[in-house]
């Protein structure tokens, strides 16, 4: 076992990208953390192309064996591949050409020695067998890996979920993100009388005289490993057909038979959810895999095109108005309108690495409030939004810089990153332009891995404004800006405190009963003020302190 020591350190304050006045303590990464988390050697040689996931599942054993059959292009001439499978599910053998192929194991990470020389630009294949027990979910989906239960009537219920531990947790893979296989065929045998559903399209289903059934899905679209997913039960199944931006779009939504009549219900938000976000971020973005709520036995997981659902056919967080203190959050079912708001932020454009997953989180729990304002108005959702505050803490920066050892960062990635969002759409002022950057990143990025710089560079881009201290300040740093101003001899002095150096945010204020825009600085500005009054607009995420009272208000 690699022993973990942990250590301390201060955060230089000097330093824009860094938090201030903090001290945490880190544990230092592990061989294993980087062999999971960097582009390896191994890996970096050659691209995704095709995977063929060729499994049975034994629910009474919990038990899975089989094959994966990977595709891939030489990027660069390389005698070693990295394929990654965790324990205690262990590679059996590897076959390429005919031959079996060599390899050991280190860990989780399996070093396969190839037997003939990789020419560039050829596209190769080699199949992988497996076979073991793999980890059970603990809390599923936060502590992933299988979820082995039984339905209400006994039937097996079975579901995956891996963000973050790593779909490597159940199948062998390039367990990296930032290389998505093109296409992907799943075939998942199991007990004749229950059903699997995974992402795409199903293809055939082909039933066996020793009792069981093998289901084949299709995926056309690039897919990232962890949205990759079985889910196994008594489903029955009602479609529709919704007419999108793209033409028809198929929805089949899969769920327990005593639960058909809850789900049609219930399900009737899902059109209404791609509705709202085509609207907002353009296309749904896998028209050719159609799009499926699939019910598991856990909350529910952003798998792409075959999203799960377990939230108890109600509105609200499992009944409550959580993450939004408002009214508001009662209003929908926070799984159909979350999970499948990651269709587009996380499925679409994916992070590189996990370190910036609040381009997952942040955008997707931000299409909450904007799911609200397109059914309820404006005002509605940024209540919602900023009710949210009260669950940011603050004790980490949304990003750390810990790349390259697949380490999530912060818990605010979630609220914090809608209201930092929701912040930048005051700062922009301009709704149109607002909505056609969230599609521009939709469009420009599709089906790509991208990292928070890129997303944030295209942002200042499209929308002409230099944001780099922006994001700086709300994503590498864990103070909120603080509007400082005195009200003294008929003038209100004013300026930015607890920033990084040059943070120039504009800010939308009323002064004198007439809504103004100020441009602070870390610098003190002034101007007349006749009535001895200023109000700091609720929908800037910011501090204010009035040193004419020395008074601190969150905003």
């Amino acid at each position: 076992m690699t022993l973990r020591f942990i250590i301390f350190f201060f955060i230089v304050s000097t330093a824009d990208f860094l938090s201030q006045g903090l001290m945490e303590d880190k544990l230092l990464p592990t061989r294993q953390d980087s062999l999971r988390g960097s582009i390896t050697p191994e890996r970096e040689w050659w691209d995704l192309t095709y995977y063929h996931l060729d499994i049975k599942v034994e629910p009474e054993k919990k038990y899975i064996s089989g094959s994966n059959t990977v595709g891939y292009k030489v990027l660069k001439s390389y005698e070693t591949m990295q394929i990654d499978l965790q324990e205690p599910m262990e590679i059996t053998s590897i076959i390429a050409n005919g031959k079996p192929l060599k390899f050991n194991r280190e860990g989780n990470a399996y070093f396969i020695e190839m037997n003939k020389k990789q020419k560039i630009n050829d596209v190769n294949y080699l199949e992988i067998f497996y076979e073991g027990f793999p980890r059970e979910a603990i809390r599923a989906p936060w502590d992933g890996g299988l979820s082995w239960t039984k339905d209400n009537n006994g039937n097996h219920f079975i579901a995956t979920s891996c963000q973050g531990l790593g779909a490597s947790v159940w199948w062998p893979n390039k367990d990296h993100m930032y290389d998505e296989v093109d296409s992907m065929l799943i075939s998942v045998n199991v007990p004749k009388h229950l059903t699997n559903v995974s992402n795409g399209r199903l293809r055939k289903v082909t039933e066996y005289k020793n009792n069981t059934k093998t289901f084949d899905w299709f995926v056309t679209n690039p897919i990232n490993n962890y949205g990759v997913n079985i889910n196994i039960g008594d489903y029955v199944s009602f479609s529709e057909v919704y007419k999108g931006e793209k033409g028809d779009l198929n929805i089949d939504n899969y769920v327990l038979s005593y639960n058909l009549e809850k789900a049609k219900e219930q399900f009737k938000q899902v059109p209404m959810m791609i509705e709202a976000f085509e609207h907002w971020f353009g296309p749904y973005p896998f028209y050719e895999d159609s799009f499926k709520m699939v019910e598991v036995p856990y909350l529910g997981m952003e798998h792409q095109s075959s999203i799960t659902y377990g939230n108890g056919y109600q509105n609200g967080y499992k009944g409550t108005s959580y993450p939004s203190n408002s009214k508001w959050g009662l209003e929908f079912d926070y799984i159909i309108i979350h999970e499948g708001g990651h269709e587009w932020f996380a499925n679409n454009i994916t992070y590189i690495d996990i370190a910036d997953m609040w381009l997952h989180e942040g955008f997707t729990t931000y299409s909450e409030n904007l799911y609200v304002e397109y059914f309820f108005g404006k005002n509605a959702g940024s209540e919602y939004v900023i009710s949210s505050r009260s669950g940011i803490s603050n004790k980490k920066p949304m990003i750390t810089g810990d790349y390259g050892i697949n380490r999530e960062s912060s818990g605010d990635i979630y609220a914090k990153g809608a209201n930092v969002l929701h912040t930048l759409r005051q700062v922009v002022n301009d709704d149109k332009i607002w909505r056609k950057t969230l599609r521009g990143i939709n469009k420009d990025f599709y089906h790509q891995t991208v990292s928070s710089y890129q997303i944030e560079n295209y942002m200042s881009n499209i929308l002409n404004i230099n944001l780099e201290k922006f994001f700086n300040q709300y994503l590498r740093d864990v103070r909120i800006p603080t509007f400082e101003y005195e009200i003294k001899d008929g003038f209100l002095k004013y300026r930015w405190i607890n920033v990084v150096e040059g943070f120039n945010m504009p800010l939308e204020v009323i002064i004198d009963d007439e809504n103004r825009k100020l441009y602070p600085t870390t610098k003190y500005k002034k101007i007349p003020l006749n009535n001895l009054y200023i109000n700091v607009d609720n929908d800037y995420y910011v501090l204010e302190k009035n040193i004419s009272s020395v008074s601190m208000q969150p905003q």
